[in-house]
């Protein structure tokens, strides 16, 4: 097998060699997520499946810090290794897990507090509610977990080890896999069995490699004594802000989505939706994975002032992003009716307005991996506010706008239009963003 390092000099197939395994991963983590779905909706029903894609975006919103950690931090901790700092390198690491786990277990029990009054402020019917308010708390209690494991899966290639970051999401799916089945389709535990299944997934893929770090190993990281320093923890939370802020407003996104799509639809608008994401989730799963495998190799080279080979990365990486763009747009509209049908084929309704709703989310599809690799690439050079500011405005401005906006012009027709309204005008900045900087990082 292919061995590939942050100092190589990139070929395609060296670049896929090193970018496949984090992709194959975020493949993975999504099609889990799917999973709860599926058994959600085919064993407990429509309204618990609302009820899952209802407070989903919650529980996602405080996860959200493991994006941040982890890209953030890996920027932080690759570039720190492109300068041969290898041991500042290992107490940065350090630093970065023992916040991410301190503060995901803060949150997770402000959450499960906080989650009804949240539920009934953004308009839960009395049917959705005690499933939402159930599968939410569940959750939130693994949320130290979830964080852990996004923290992880981002490092672990600055640590040249991303095939232990898939193995670990394999573990994890199928963790997720084997018990939503028991516990929903043996024991019947309906929608608490799928909390409970994807908790211990989490725990699998966020504790591992805690062992693993504390244990010698073949990686360039592993943790060590350090005091808390706030100026790189600091630096690594403003190099991924972009990434929390994508969660964040991707969050308060889909909660808006779901407050118009209960006025226009009702549960059946919600159900719909929560399919179109969960094929969304797949869909950007690929872009999200390329730049996790991406943005260290730009990092390292930004740190040893590679030019060159921060050029031959950035012209790769837009042809691959532009063939793959195309190939998901198509996909989804060929297979828009298969999908529906897997997900909600017992009702007809649904199945009808999830198909109408995939065909209008496809042009999203062909352009969102730009702006992606756009906000991942000012991650890479660590600088955290250009990142978030395309970040900011493709998941929640944009969209936030056209969510409100566009029912009044297209009618309900308009909100599954919102998303490719919002990723063509992201578009516009990110491109104007990567012209302006282009000689101060030299990466074209």
């Amino acid at each position: 097998m292919m061995q590939v390092q942050l100092s190589d000099h990139f070929t395609y197939r060296k670049l896929f060699a090193f970018v496949l395994p984090p992709i194959a991963m975020m493949l993975l983590t999504s099609v889990y997520t799917m999973v709860d779905g599926l058994f959600v909706s085919h064993f407990v029903g429509k309204t618990a499946f609302a009820a899952l894609n209802f407070v989903f975006p919650v529980v996602m919103l405080l996860g959200g810090l493991g994006f941040m950690f982890g890209t953030g931090g890996t920027a932080l901790v690759a570039k720190t290794l492109g300068q041969g700092a290898a041991g500042r390198a290992r107490r940065y690491f350090t630093q970065i897990v023992l916040l991410a786990a301190v503060l995901g277990a803060l949150l997770g029990g402000a959450g499960m507090w906080y989650l009804p009054e949240l539920c009934r402020l953004l308009g839960a019917t009395p049917d959705m509610m005690p499933d939402a308010v159930l599968y939410g708390r569940i959750m939130l209690g693994f949320l130290p977990c979830c964080v852990l494991q996004w923290t992880f899966q981002a490092l672990l290639i600055a640590a040249e080890k991303p095939r232990l970051a898939f193995w670990l999401s394999v573990a994890g799916g199928v963790t997720n896999v084997v018990f939503d089945a028991l516990f929903m389709a043996g024991l019947g535990w309906g929608i608490t069995g799928a909390a409970v299944a994807t908790g211990l997934s989490q725990a699998v893929a966020g504790l591992v490699p805690i062992i693993y770090f504390l244990l010698p190993n073949s990686s360039l990281l592993r943790f060590t004594r350090t005091p808390m320093q706030p100026r790189p923890l600091l630096q690594a939370c403003s190099n991924g802000a972009s990434e929390l802020v994508s969660g964040i407003s991707a969050s308060l996104v889909s909660m808006l989505y779901n407050y118009q799509l209960l006025r226009y639809y009702g549960e059946n608008g919600v159900a719909a939706y929560g399919v179109v994401m969960y094929v969304g989730f797949f869909f950007m799963a690929i872009f999200f994975g390329f730049d996790m495998g991406c943005s260290p190799l730009l990092a390292y080279n930004h740190g040893a002032e590679n030019h060159a080979e921060l050029r031959n990365l950035f012209r790769k990486s837009l042809l691959i992003i532009s063939c793959t763009g195309v190939a998901l747009a198509v996909a989804a509209v060929v297979l828009a009716g298969t999908l529906a049908r897997m997900f909600v084929g017992y009702n007809e309704q649904l199945v009808s307005l999830t198909e109408h709703a995939f065909c209008l989310f496809a042009l999203s599809f062909a352009l969102q991996g730009y702006n992606i690799f756009a906000s991942g690439l000012f991650t890479a050079m660590n600088n955290g506010l250009i990142s978030a500011t395309i970040a900011f405005l493709r998941t929640l401005a944009f969209q936030a706008l056209a969510v409100l906006t566009l029912p009044f012009l297209f009618g309900t027709s308009g909100i599954w239009w919102s998303a490719a309204v919002a990723e063509v005008c992201a578009l516009v900045f990110a491109v104007y963003f990567v012209l302006r900087y282009r000689r101060r990082y030299a990466y074209m």
